[in-house]
């Protein structure tokens, strides 16, 4: 893969090298001399097989996470979250120990390697939230919670320049792969006041079903905000904001 480099910028095919734009600027690759008849039947591609096999399975099972928390990522901004996700799926199914290369899945994988993933790279919650904060996910009850105690958000919150408000929210989900659906439910705290004065603890709870076989995650995140006249604007489309998988229990 090579940069186009120049004035000039150009798209489409020439000489068997494609030129192409991506959200890197524009480049340029030689295109592949094996078929892809071969490469689904020649003895010679089996491991390049069973690679794109499960890199598939991954990237179904992001796709799913991605719509389970639908919500509250549309509040975020990193346009490489999908490509970040797929690659730590690909570590989930790499971490199955029981079924043979090609055929290891996410569900016989390792999912709390998913654990601290975070949905906006440009606005990491590990990175922007410093108050305590702790979690438990109840499989018996369904109920999802998290716990954050008293704080004083000027001293524990890296504050976007122009923000006056904040909120957080969580989300939890109970995700079956095999199928591609999920259950999931959201709640926030309210707007808060970024000031001095101790903010009063907090508890967000999602609640979902009693004794679910699925995998639950539980996302905690934060929102900003400019309050103008009693009205809540955000601030630059969510770039700020921040929303990572706190708990994860893979059942």
């Amino acid at each position: 893969m090579a940069r186009q480099d120049g004035v000039i910028k150009v798209t489409g095919q020439m000489d068997g090298i494609s030129f192409y734009r991506t959200q890197d600027g524009y480049l340029m690759r030689k295109k592949s001399s094996i078929s892809g008849e071969r490469i689904k039947n020649d003895p010679a591609y089996a491991r390049t097989r069973e690679n794109l096999a499960e890199f598939k399975g991954a990237m179904s099972a992001g796709k799913v996470l991605k719509k389970a928390f639908r919500p509250l990522i549309m509040n975020v901004a990193d346009n490489r979250m999908a490509n970040r996700l797929s690659q730590q799926m690909m570590k989930v199914v790499q971490a199955d120990t029981i079924n043979p290369r090609g055929e290891r899945n996410v569900l016989d994988g390792d999912l709390e390697l998913l654990t601290g993933f975070e949905f906006n790279e440009n606005g990491r919650l590990d990175q922007t939230l410093f108050a305590p904060y702790s979690w438990t996910i109840n499989r018996a009850t369904g109920v999802l919670t998290i716990t954050i105690p008293e704080f004083t958000a000027a001293n524990l919150i890296a504050v976007p320049p122009g923000s006056t408000h904040f909120k957080f929210v969580a989300g939890g989900s109970a995700i079956d792969f095999g199928e591609g659906t999920h259950i999931s439910g959201t709640t926030d705290s309210g707007d808060q006041k970024i000031d001095t004065v101790p903010t009063a603890a907090q508890v967000l709870t999602v609640n979902l079903f009693p004794n679910s076989t699925h995998p639950l995650f539980l996302a905690l995140g934060i929102v900003f905000s400019q309050e103008v006249n009693g009205t809540y604007y955000p601030l630059r489309n969510g770039a700020f904001n921040a929303l990572a998988l706190v708990g994860v229990d893979g059942a």
